[in-house]
């Protein structure tokens, strides 16, 4: 069978990135270094993650008439993702994130989303043609809640698996939760969903298990260097880290929901998928950027090979065992 296609519906955003010995307090200024311009946004990255693991992808955006968003679409025709519901706007500019980065490879992120704000519900609708035999549908909260909610209903109608990713993170009305078949939010995410403080200690299932009770079928909550916790009605399973040192972290959960989606379209179970998903994040905190940090397809094989994984059979030949 051929490559399953997944449709992201997300935003993009120019990164803005520089390094810094630690991350500054509140008013202080620190110095420096290694200024660096960068393809981002949730949405796009998540989008090429998919497009490098071998699925066929679609991207519902929003994006400016300016020169980042020229570099957005030279991006998109060097990965070969389908840019047909990539919308330009001369409204707004493209957006833009400033991202700083420590030593030890952990990070701090403000945005502007400029034209993202842009991309409605009445725009994903506009776009449902390009959910037509999906497997997947993958989206974010950097876009307008109801925009997401509609990619989430079209999700349903296709009988596509809906994930959402909720970064950056918002409270949500019951009628967004209960249409996610999959939702991948990390400890503070799922805590701020839940009314809990986003620094609450509570335990992870026991918070997965809330989300679950307001409407969300299955949860695969991201705990750093513990791994992920799989969570669905009936039962759960903490799936273990891969010991990585970390240069950038930036990426990482990108990569990894990039992962989840890609190997839930070729067919894999919550479990497996969420074991891939794992290795594609820990790979893309071995490099610096978000875009040079997603993973090819061929660097993940070789990396189960050095560590005695085992390889899914669709990341060898690159079809869908399902559909």
């Amino acid at each position: 069978m051929p490559a399953p296609r997944i449709t992201v519906v997300g935003s993009y955003a120019t990164g803005l990135t520089l390094r810094v010995r630690r991350l500054p307090s509140r008013g202080e200024t620190v110095l420096a270094s290694g200024y660096r311009s960068d393809y981002g946004g949730k949405g796009s990255n998540q989008a090429v993650g998919c497009a490098r693991l071998g699925a066929e992808v679609a991207f519902v955006a929003s994006i400016g008439r300016d020169d980042f968003a020229a570099m957005a679409l030279r991006l998109y025709r060097e990965e070969g993702i389908d840019t047909r519901l990539v919308r330009q706007t001369g409204d707004l500019p493209t957006g833009v994130g400033f991202i700083l980065v420590d030593e030890t490879g952990h990070n701090c992120i403000a945005l502007d989303p400029g034209a993202n704000e842009l991309l409605s519900a009445e725009t994903v609708t506009a776009s449902a043609a390009g959910f037509r035999g999906s497997a997947v549908v993958l989206t974010q909260l950097e876009i307008p809640v109801p925009a997401a909610e509609k990619a989430l209903a079209l999700a349903r109608a296709e009988s596509a698996v809906a994930i959402l990713n909720p970064a950056p993170v918002r409270p949500l009305p019951a009628s967004v939760l209960q249409s996610v078949d999959v939702l991948t939010p990390n400890q503070t995410e799922g805590n701020v969903l839940t009314g809990r403080s986003p620094d609450a200690e509570s335990a992870p299932e026991e918070v997965a298990r809330d989300l679950i009770r307001a409407g969300v079928k299955q949860v695969v909550m991201t705990l750093g260097e513990r791994g992920a916790l799989v969570v669905t009605a009936s039962a759960s399973k903490l799936l273990p880290a891969q010991q990585m040192r970390a240069v950038d972290t930036t990426g990482a959960g990108d990569a990894f929901n990039a992962g989840l989606a890609t190997a839930l379209a070729f067919g894999d179970d919550l479990e497996s998928a969420t074991r891939f998903a794992v290795i594609t994040g820990a790979l893309a905190v071995t490099r610096e950027g978000v875009i040079p940090s997603l993973p090819q397809r061929e660097e993940v094989v070789a990396f189960c090979r050095e560590r005695g994984l085992a390889v899914p059979g669709w990341l060898l030949t690159g079809t869908a065992s399902r559909v």
